[in-house]
C-alpha cells in the first residue's frame, strides 16, 4: 500500500491517481462532500423567488440564514435572531438579533435588513409563495439590533416559518440578483453553477463561526435517474444521496460502505385535482375518483412500501392529526356509483408527471386504477420546468402527482389564486377562525374540522405521507436523521 507522504513525492505516482475515477476522491477528501439530489433548483438560486424546494435544499442555512432555525427534530432554535419574546396574545415578536454579522459582500446585517427581507416577501412584485403570510405582518425598527414583527394572524408556529426558505433575510442591494449570483450570511458562498450539472459551494472563510465549519467545499450533483443513482454511489462518485429513490435501496442495505436513514417527514403526496376545471368542478366526481384509489397499492408502487396512508392534507407525524382515511376509502363500486349519479361517461382525464420517480411510478399505478372505474387516464411525463410553469403558474392540467413538503400549509386551501382553483366559504371561514383563535385546545379542535372538511370536499385524492431515504458512505456525520423540512445543512456535516 502506498502511504499518503509517498504519493505525495512521487510524481509518477500522482500521474497515476489523475486517471483514477472521480469517486475515489469523492471518499478521500476530508474536507469535502458531493451530495446528489435529483432535481435541480429552478429558476434559479432565490427561495423567495420560486416554489421549488429544491432552491432551499442548496441555499437554505448554507447560503442564506433566517432568524430562527429549524432542527431534525422540528424544534426551533435561534439563528440570526439571538432570542425573541413573544406577547400573551401571539400577535408581537420582538427579537433580539445577532451582532457582528455581515453579508458576503461586506454589508451588515441589522434590524433594516430585516425589514426589508419582510416588506421585499410582502410586496406587489413578490413571488414568495408565502406572500399571503408577509402581507398580514409588519416589521418595526427598534435599534440596529431589535426588531418587532406584529402578525395579524395567531400562529404557534410562527418561530417555525421563521425558519424556512421563504423568510431568509436578504442583503438590499444584491436581493435583485439573488437568482444567480446569491448573497446571504451563511457559512458557503456559491462557487460554480454548471447549469443541468452541479451547483459547488465553497466556505466562507468571513463567517461568524467559520472554525466551526468542518467542509471547505460541497458539490451538489443532480441525478434524476434511479439507475444513474445507483451507479454514481456505488462508483463513489457521490458521498450522500438524501431521498434516493426508494426502489434502489435494497441494494445498499447490509453493505459496509453504506449507511441507510429512513426519516420521518411532514410532507403530503397528492394526486391534485383541478377544482374549476370540468367535471372536476362536480365534488361527485372528485369522491369518485378518491374511491377508486388503493392507497396501499399506491404506495408500494409509487413509494416502494415508504409511506403511510393519508385521508386530508395533514400527515400522521404532525401535532392535532385525525384519521380521514375511511371518508374516501377505497370503493371501485361507489366510485362507479358516484360517477353514474354525476352523469359522466367514458371520462378521460390526463395526470400531469414531473420527474420525481414517486410521481412518474405512481401515475402508472393510478392510470391502471382509474381504468377500473371507467376513467381514462393518459400520462403526460414533462420536465420540472414545464410543471412549474404549466401546472403550478398557469393551473393548466387536470390532475397532477405532487409531494406538498412544506410542514404547515393549509392556508394554500385559502388562496384563491393557488394552482388547485379550490375555493371554498366555509373553508375560508374555519381557516381563519384557525388562525385567529389563540387557546390551544380550540385550535387542536379547529385543525381536526379541517382536515374532516377537505377529505369531504375531495379537494384532491390524498394519497400518502413519504418517508424518505438518504444513502451516503458510512463516514459522513451530521445527516438529519427526519427531514420536517427540505434541507442539506453543510454546518453539521462532516467526516468520520
Amino acid at each position: 500500500m502506498i502511504k499518503r507522504r509517498g504519493v505525495l513525492t512521487h510524481s509518477a505516482t500522482l500521474a497515476a491517481l489523475a486517471t483514477l475515477p472521480a469517486g475515489v476522491f469523492a471518499q478521500g477528501r476530508k474536507d469535502s462532500i458531493v451530495l446528489a439530489m435529483a432535481l435541480e433548483p429552478s429558476p434559479g438560486l432565490d427561495p423567495t423567488g420560486g416554489a421549488a424546494s429544491s432552491i432551499a435544499e442548496v441555499t437554505l442555512y448554507n447560503i442564506y440564514e433566517t432568524l430562527t432555525k429549524i432542527n431534525a427534530d422540528g424544534s426551533v432554535t435561534p439563528l440570526l435572531a439571538e432570542s425573541w419574546e413573544v406577547s400573551p396574545d401571539l400577535t408581537t415578536y420582538t427579537f433580539k438579533l445577532r451582532r457582528g454579522v455581515k453579508f458576503h459582500n461586506g454589508e451588515p446585517f441589522n434590524a433594516q435588513a430585516v425589514k426589508f427581507s419582510f416588506d421585499r416577501a410582502a410586496g406587489d412584485k413578490s413571488t414568495n409563495k408565502d406572500k399571503r403570510t408577509y402581507q398580514n405582518l409588519s416589521t418595526q425598527v427598534v435599534d440596529e439590533h431589535t426588531v418587532v414583527l406584529l402578525t395579524k394572524e395567531i400562529d404557534p408556529d410562527f418561530p417555525f416559518m421563521l425558519g424556512q426558505a421563504t423568510s431568509i433575510i436578504v442583503e438590499p442591494k444584491s436581493a435583485d440578483s439573488n437568482a444567480t449570483r446569491p448573497v446571504g450570511t451563511g457559512p458557503y458562498r456559491l462557487e460554480n453553477w454548471v447549469k443541468g450539472s452541479s451547483i459547488s459551494l465553497a466556505k466562507w472563510d468571513g463567517y461568524r463561526n467559520a472554525g466551526a465549519i468542518k467542509l471547505r467545499r460541497a458539490t451538489f450533483r443532480f441525478i434524476a435517474d434511479p439507475a444513474a443513482q445507483v451507479a454514481a454511489l456505488m462508483a463513489g462518485d457521490v458521498d450522500a444521496f438524501a431521498r434516493v429513490t426508494p426502489r434502489s435501496v435494497t441494494q445498499f442495505q447490509g453493505n459496509n460502505r453504506f449507511q441507510v436513514v429512513v426519516s420521518g417527514s411532514r410532507a403530503k403526496t397528492i394526486l391534485a385535482m383541478n377544482n374549476k376545471k370540468k367535471p372536476l368542478d362536480d365534488v361527485r366526481v372528485r369522491r369518485a375518483i378518491a374511491a377508486a384509489i388503493d392507497r396501499k397499492a399506491v404506495i408500494q408502487g409509487a413509494g416502494d412500501g415508504y409511506g403511510a396512508a393519508i385521508g386530508s392534507h395533514y400527515p400522521p407525524s404532525a401535532p392535532g392529526y385525525i384519521d380521514t382515511t375511511a371518508i374516501n376509502a377505497y370503493n371501485p363500486d361507489k366510485a362507479r356509483a358516484l360517477l353514474k349519479e354525476a352523469g359522466v361517461n367514458n371520462l378521460e382525464l390526463t395526470i400531469t408527471l414531473p420527474p420525481p420517480p414517486y410521481a412518474r411510478q405512481g401515475g402508472e399505478v393510478i392510470a391502471s386504477q382509474l381504468s377500473k372505474v371507467g376513467i381514462t387516464a393518459r400520462l403526460q411525463n414533462v420536465e420540472w420546468a414545464q410543471w412549474l410553469s404549466n401546472v403550478y403558474g398557469n393551473k393548466n392540467y387536470d390532475l397532477t402527482i405532487i409531494s406538498h413538503v412544506e410542514p404547515f400549509d393549509l392556508g394554500n386551501f385559502a388562496k384563491p389564486d393557488y394552482y388547485w382553483n379550490y375555493s371554498s366559504p366555509k373553508y375560508n371561514e374555519l381557516y381563519a377562525k384557525y388562525k385567529t383563535t389563540a387557546r390551544a385546545q380550540d385550535r387542536t379542535k379547529l385543525q381536526a374540522d379541517i382536515q374532516r372538511l377537505l377529505a369531504e370536499d375531495s379537494v384532491h385524492a390524498f394519497l400518502y405521507q413519504p418517508q424518505w431515504v438518504t444513502v451516503a458512505n458510512k463516514n459522513v456525520r451530521g445527516l438529519w436523521k427526519d427531514m420536517p423540512i427540505f434541507v442539506n445543512d453543510l454546518s453539521s456535516m462532516s467526516w468520520a
